[in-house]
């Protein structure tokens, strides 16, 4: 049998195990239109998904920056996807995942400097004030990694946990976690505009699946292989280091660049303090909490101070 007839067979075997007429499809393969790049990669349509809201040229650049953010994000998550869900993998290709991780992490730390020096100081101030409320604190993508990543309890900083009722809820971790201070006064209870749009998008999306992974987030499927091979264990700590404190640096020197490069100290669009809000000691997310017991991930002392 020629590999022809081979391919052919197994054609008609694919289809008729799916309780199809193969015939139908190879009709159908026979009038379709060869795929070619521009379509399989929607080119056309990804081009003209900026909207700037004003003239200023390097606008564009800012969108088209914090869309590619979000394809990395997503690229990310549609690999930690792979390891929270079904059996736990062997640790090889959990650490294969981390190591892509952690090259997707440096693609977000190197593509900074993209915003630091690709846009006019004075041009990116005026239009950023078109820009208000929104704010990259409204990504939903990056809470949805951090659900994915590790308990609710480790994205809760140390004044968060003293809020804290006894058996906390789902409901309440999220009422007390981090990032949430960003835009919640604790002393009137108000809430910032850029808050309470994001929760009333994306809170119960988070809280759904904050519960669906409860027990198999990656840092506690990582608790399950017991003895951790060194190799994995080193992808794990380069991954919490470089998305938990490398980045968040990264990403604070870019707003002093914009925001206080001259002493101005600027408000965020969002309206949070952001030279607090940014800061890792701030935040104090550590994803692995276990592979860290040797070694303290958030190394103040080494930390700019703004």
């Amino acid at each position: 049998m020629s590999t022809q007839d081979k391919v052919i067979q197994q054609i008609e075997e694919k289809y008729n195990n799916l309780g199809e007429n193969p015939e139908n499809y190879l009709n159908g393969l026979l009038q379709a239109k060869p795929i070619n790049y521009w379509d399989y990669i929607q080119v056309d349509t990804l081009l003209t998904l900026q909207k700037p809201r004003t003239d200023f040229k390097d606008e564009e650049i800012f969108i088209m920056y914090h869309q590619i953010t979000e394809l990395v994000l997503k690229l990310m998550i549609h690999e930690i996807k792979q390891l929270v869900h079904g059996d736990l993998p062997e640790q090889e290709i959990f650490k294969e995942k981390l190591e892509r991780l952690n090259r997707y992490t440096g693609m977000l730390m190197t593509s900074f400097d993209v915003m630091r020096f690709g846009m006019d100081y004075d041009d990116y101030n005026v239009f950023r004030a078109t820009l208000t409320p929104a704010s990259g604190f409204q990504s939903a993508q990056f809470r949805l990694l951090e659900i994915y990543c590790t308990p609710l309890i480790n994205l809760i900083n140390a004044k968060g946990r003293e809020r804290l009722p006894n058996n906390p809820t789902t409901k309440d971790y999220f009422e007390h976690i981090y990032w949430k201070d960003a835009g919640h006064n604790r002393k009137t209870g108000k809430k910032s505009l850029t808050l309470r749009q994001f929760e009333e998008k994306y809170l119960a999306d988070f809280i759904t699946l904050a519960d669906s992974v409860k027990g198999n987030t990656l840092a506690e499927r990582l608790d399950k292989y017991g003895v951790v091979q060194d190799s994995l264990l080193e992808a794990v700590r380069e991954f919490d280091n470089a998305y938990n404190v490398l980045w968040p640096i990264v990403h604070l020197n870019t707003a002093q660049h914009y925001l206080n490069k001259k002493g101005e100290a600027k408000a965020a669009t969002g309206g949070s303090e952001w030279m607090k809000y940014l800061h890792p000691k701030y935040q104090q997310r550590k994803f692995f909490p276990s592979v860290w017991k040797d070694q303290e991930i958030l190394n103040y002392k080494d930390f700019p101070k703004f």
